[in-house]
């Protein structure tokens, strides 16, 4: 027997698609996820922020180098163009993974004396 139309049709409502992935990750057997409340997701919304952000950033450093390179004249200065590019991207990578390493820290819960049990 054919399917219809309707049953075939994915649904474009964000929040109905969402709502979908957490029911199947509570039928796979991880459990309802509101323990997680809303200010983790606040905070993992803010990371994923901080990790598009730093992509933008090194896109726009890539064709910076790669201007600075077409306008070389010497091996020299390809050379120079080179190691301050990758100088550069070694630096902000090392920044990039402090800021996210803390904000990862940050979403975990934290305990007191009176705390018998963390969710991590």
């Amino acid at each position: 027997m054919a399917k219809s139309k309707a049953d075939t049709t994915a649904s474009t409502d964000p929040v109905a698609m969402g709502q979908d992935l957490m029911k199947q990750i509570e039928d796979a057997g991880l459990g309802p996820m509101r323990w997680l409340g809303a200010a983790w997701f606040e905070k993992m919304a803010d990371m994923n922020g901080e990790v598009i952000s730093f992509v933008a950033d090194r896109i726009r450093e890539d064709v910076k180098t790669q201007h600075a390179l077409l306008h070389c004249k010497t091996t020299e200065e390809v050379q120079k163009t080179q190691v301050a590019f990758l100088e550069k991207a070694y630096a902000q990578y090392t920044e990039e993974t402090g800021k996210l390493l803390k904000m990862s820290m940050d979403m975990l819960p934290t305990s007191n004396d009176e705390t018998k049990n963390t969710p991590v």
